[in-house]
């Protein structure tokens, strides 16, 4: 079931994937490397998690009611990544351009199995995803992540807590809990789905030179990477 996440798509374009938990600076990342491809040239496209319109309203209207299982949210999610695959992934990747997806299939698998659903399941539901030709990991410890999603906002969110699970009823304490499975799981994906490794801890300018580096690669074009703007 896995053999699109695991052959190399034939599309023109290229996909460039952005993982990791909240907090990691991910989206600050992909952001900076989006503006940095376009002053180039490139043609470039943005697609973020859980954007299709297609599943939005069941999810809210399930997540206000606190009624999602984590089978039923993994099942939501994974109707949501198929609408966004079909209409806002591949046809850019069939025009040749390069997309940018902030959370890929990989958010499932690391977020569904942390809520005990199936791994093996999980991996079947998507095995209709596209191969990414790069992922970044943007790895951080839950208290980098935690200090700076609480120097953001006033509170953690219900569901990127696990509060739905129950662990505790302390939110803070929730999102130890709940993302240390979550990082758990990424770490188990890693090196099974070739994913490059970035130390979230470093500096947003050092971040986005080994960022810049790794794209320009797989990209097969080697561009200067010394400055960071």
């Amino acid at each position: 079931m896995l053999n699109n996440l695991t052959t190399p798509h034939t599309y023109r374009g290229k996909l460039l994937v952005v993982e990791g938990i909240d907090g990691s600076g991910k989206t600050t990342q992909l952001a900076l490397l989006a503006k940095w491809l376009s002053a180039a040239g490139h043609r470039v496209f943005l697609t973020d998690w859980n954007s299709s319109d297609l599943a939005k309203a069941a999810t809210k209207a399930g997540k206000k009611k606190n009624a999602l299982t984590p089978t039923t949210f993994s099942l939501l999610h994974a109707t949501d990544f198929a609408d966004r695959l079909l209409y806002r992934i591949i046809p850019p990747l069939k025009a040749g351009m390069i997309v940018l997806a902030d959370r890929y299939a990989y958010t499932a698998f690391a977020r569904d199995v942390a809520r005990g659903v199936d791994r093996q399941w999980v991996r079947d539901l998507y095995g209709f995803a596209v191969k990414p030709d790069l992922c970044l990991y943007f790895r951080v410890p839950i208290e980098v992540s935690l200090e700076r999603l609480l120097a953001r906002r006033i509170k953690l969110k219900f569901y990127e807590a696990g509060m739905d699970m129950g662990w505790s009823t302390n939110v803070v304490e929730s999102f130890r809990i709940f993302q240390s499975k979550v990082l758990d799981e990424y770490d188990h994906i890693t090196n099974e789905f070739e994913m490059e490794v970035i130390d979230a801890k470093a500096s947003i300018s050092q971040q986005q030179r080994l960022v810049r580096d790794l794209a320009s690669r797989r990209l097969e074009e080697r561009v200067p990477v010394e400055t960071v703007t």
